[in-house]
Parts: structure tokens; sequence; C-alpha cells
């Protein structure tokens, strides 16, 4: 039930894509998404028995410093969406597995993730999934 998108998966990469980041337009996310799969990062969606992809989770390699991880290059999960009627069943659990085990592939030894401090639901994921929380920041920007 779980696959690598490729390029004809993108219409379900954006639609559910759009459920976890609201605040992006439609043709941004599919550019955005189109240019990660032809860099390869991983697109990993959950699909009904009948095909129709109801989850989905976005890893990349990260290179640069991740925080509290000791080794290059770092699985990164940069998102998971699961579609309301299928939350509570072990979804995200097995997305994050199949991430995971891609990550391993590339030849990472270590995988990470981060979320919003006020996140709860997510903050929760993470820990049950075995995620340790490696530090907490506050980021700053002022216009100049």
């Amino acid at each position: 039930m779980i696959r690598a998108a490729c390029q004809k998966d993108l219409p379900d990469v954006v639609r559910l894509a759009l459920c976890l980041w609201p605040g992006h337009k439609p043709e941004e996310l599919h550019e955005e998404c189109a240019d990660l799969l032809q860099k390869g990062a991983l697109f990993a969606l959950y699909g009904t028995p009948d095909g129709l992809p109801v989850a989905f989770a976005q890893c990349q390699l990260r290179h640069d410093y991740v925080e509290g991880t000791e080794s290059s290059p770092v699985g990164y999960l940069e998102g998971i969406y699961v579609d309301p009627a299928f939350r509570g069943k072990g979804v995200a659990r097995e997305l994050l597995h199949f991430c995971e085990d891609w990550a391993r592939g590339q030849g990472c030894r270590e995988f990470a993730s981060d979320c919003e401090l006020t996140n709860t639901e997510s903050l929760h994921f993470h820990l049950h999934t075995g995620f340790r929380e490696a530090n907490r920041i506050i980021c700053f920007c002022k216009k100049l």
C-alpha cells in the first residue's frame, strides 16, 4: 500500500501536501514537488486498496548540519500527512518506516525531523515513533 511517488503522481502529492501546508498555492507546491522529485527526494504515498492515495510523507537527504546528529547525510522527514479518515490506524508509522528504509538505502545512519513548538500532535507522533528531542529553539527575524 506504500510506494514511492513518481512524476505522474504529482497531482496526488500536491493535493495531499496542500492539506499539510494549506498556506501554499497549488502551482507553487507543484513546481517545488516536481523539482524535489527530480533531485531525488522521496514522496511516499499510502494508497487504499483501490489505489487512491490518502497519505504521504516527504523525505530528503540533508548534507548540512542537522540538530542532534553526528553523521552526514541524514535522512530527514520534511512532512507527513494522513487523511483524517485514516488516522489512528498506523498509517503514519508505516510511512515513517518506509522513509527510514529509504534513508538507510541512501547510506544514512541517522534520521531526523522537526515540528513547531505548538504542534503537540506532531510532537506526540515523533516521540512515540522513536525520535528523541534534540533541542528547542525560538527563531527571530527582522526587516532591514
